[in-house]
């Protein structure tokens, strides 16, 4: 899975991953207003089956559509994608940037290396 999202699409899949199966409508439900027309939730619930994002099965005379893409799988994507692209592969440089950039307390990186340290 290298395909990116548009926003749109990332905005669709998260109601998915959140409701794990529905219909147009049930996406429709779950959006903020001023909710999208259903025609354009169609179209773009289409082109993530062509990416290969969502599936469906056949309901009555509606679709169900589903998520093929997990969001940990996703994310972790993504993530890989910044570290990658703005810093140069370097998870080290990334979190040293945020910890410049948005003044994080010693306690809260106390807090995110413990959490690193659970995952080892």
């Amino acid at each position: 899975m290298s395909k990116q999202l548009t926003k749109a699409e990332e905005q669709f899949m998260q109601v998915l991953w959140e409701i794990e199966e529905g219909s147009v409508k049930d996406i429709i439900d779950k959006l903020p207003d001023p909710k999208p027309a259903y025609n354009t939730v169609s179209t773009i619930i289409r082109i993530l089956e062509t990416k290969k994002f969502v599936s469906h099965q056949q309901k009555g005379r509606g679709y169900i559509y589903f998520p093929l893409i997990r969001k940990t799988d996703y994310t972790n994507q993504s993530l890989h994608k910044l570290v990658d692209g703005y810093f140069g592969g370097s998870f080290k440089s990334m979190v040293s940037f945020f910890v410049k950039k948005n003044d994080l307390d010693l306690k809260e990186l106390e807090s995110i290396l413990k959490e690193m340290d659970k995952k080892q």
